[in-house]
């Protein structure tokens, strides 16, 4: 439920980068087109559009990843942000607490509150003695539950959560959803990013819709749903081409 309490505003923002055609010709793709939006604390946001329309590049934005090119992103105070990845970053040669430590610290724990921290992430991944084994000795399945854990276990202002999240066996993934619903329904502030209008109208209390990366349409996420998947119906109809690309 959110408080009414604007936690992150995004002014105008841009996002491009630069590249080459066949190695020659240097052009600027612009991926997101002067973005206005809220995150209000304590709700769950949906951010939902096709492959390419820029939702990935935002999440970046949004994580402190990358900074955009143009406009900026207010926040009101200090904010601690995770990304719910495959455990993207952890040092290989490390242990998965060691990983579990310094990902909890940077996430601005204290190191006495981080080492509390470690035997829930311990417990929740199922990883066992390989919890105390270099993350090099991994399978993909386990990399993407430490990382999983250590996201859900880690207390922050805010929770960004990729649909395209992995988190091994079935065991695990119904526990994983299980866990992060509950998160979801708490006073947790929650973006959650998604190609499926359906998942998104699930678990969010309102949504965006971004595609060729602008907003087409913002709020009560029924709403926005029902026109995003008007949206890709007349894309099937259409052969795959938006109105605007025929």
């Amino acid at each position: 439920m959110s408080s009414g309490d604007v936690l992150l505003q995004a002014k105008e923002l841009r996002y491009s980068y630069a590249s080459r055609l066949w190695g020659f010709k240097r052009f600027e793709f612009e991926v997101l087109k002067g973005l206005n939006f809220n995150v209000y604390r304590g709700e769950t946001l949906g951010i939902m559009g096709r492959n390419g329309c820029g939702k990935s590049s935002l999440l970046r934005i949004l994580n402190g990843i990358v900074a955009p090119t143009e406009g900026e992103l207010k926040q009101s105070g200090p904010l601690t942000r995770i990304l719910l990845t495959l455990g993207l970053g952890f040092d290989k040669d490390l242990t998965g607490r060691d990983n579990a430590m310094l990902s909890a610290m940077l996430q601005g724990y204290s190191r006495s509150r981080a080492k509390e921290a470690l035997e829930d992430i311990k417990e929740f991944s199922e990883l066992g003695d390989f919890f105390e084994r270099p993350v090099k000795t991994y399978s993909s399945g386990m990399r993407s539950r430490l990382g999983f854990s250590t996201a859900l276990k880690t207390e922050v202002d805010l929770l960004l959560i990729d649909e395209t999240l992995s988190v091994g066996d079935q065991h695990f993934s119904h526990k994983a959803e299980k866990a992060m619903m509950e998160k979801i329904n708490s006073e947790q502030t929650v973006i959650f990013v998604s190609h499926s209008g359906g998942q998104v109208k699930k678990v969010c209390s309102r949504a965006i819709w971004l595609e060729d990366g602008v907003i087409q349409a913002e709020g009560d996420t029924k709403e926005v749903a029902a026109e995003y998947k008007a949206f890709m119906d007349e894309l099937d109809r259409s052969g795959g081409k938006s109105a605007w690309e025929r």
